[in-house]
């Protein structure tokens, strides 16, 4: 673990939140948004929605249909427009108008999970917390640092194997170290700073089984 730490610390020292915002509002739309989409899609999208919207009583004012407007591009677009404008309302309603800083509140509010609630605890509050998604759960696989068979177990995995005062550093790290080192597919063990070293031969073999199977045809 601590070797990985180091990797880490020399290619992303100060890793940026990828996602585009101004306020623990829009990084929790923002958040929202990045399910099953790319944030390169998300941030092509809300320039134009914050600065329409950049409130949660502006964004309730929207509605559903004013919002689709602006992220009718990104996947799952209804269903995002309906929680978002449903989450400001209660925001606005239920909180002030300022997002909760606790975890209970945050995942009570709509299209709001355990993960994007740990963002936005995170990085917005300074709560320690492991945001944890499918990539991050692949990584920590390959890395070797845990064998869990989902993000909940692995996030329960991490958090004991770092300290709680990195846990947010690390997270955005390990989305960085992805990116540019460790692709979901395609990728070169023996090249990656990391896997070269840290995956084991089961992990190998084990991805190198699922590159060979046959895609599945979308053609009727």
């Amino acid at each position: 673990m601590q070797r990985i730490a180091e990797i880490l610390d020399a290619l992303h020292p100060e890793p940026p939140i990828p996602l585009q915002h101004d306020d623990p509002f829009t990084l929790l739309v923002a958040v929202v948004l990045s399910a099953q989409t790319t944030d390169v899609r998300v941030n092509l999208v809300t320039p134009a929605l914050f600065q329409a919207a950049p409130t949660p009583n502006a964004m309730a004012g929207l509605g559903r249909e004013g919002i689709l407007r602006h992220i009718r591009s990104v996947g799952l677009a209804p269903q995002k427009a309906a929680n978002i404008a449903e989450l400001a309302r209660r925001i606005e309603v239920e909180h002030g108008g300022e997002v909760p800083r606790s975890f209970e509140a945050l995942e009570a509010l709509p299209g709001v999970g355990h993960k994007t609630a740990s963002v936005v605890m995170s990085q917005s509050f300074g709560v320690p917390a492991f945001p944890v998604d499918t990539h991050i759960h692949r990584l920590a696989a390959r890395f070797g640092l845990s064998r869990a068979r989902n993000v909940v177990e692995t996030e329960r995995d991490l958090k004991l194997l770092f300290p709680p005062d990195l846990w947010a550093k690390v997270h955005l790290q390990m989305i960085w170290f992805g990116r540019t080192s460790c692709p979901a597919r395609g990728h070169d063990f023996d090249a990656c700073p990391v896997c070269s070293w840290a995956a084991s031969k089961a992990r190998r073999r084990s991805e190198a089984r699922a590159a060979r199977k046959p895609q599945k045809s979308s053609s009727p």
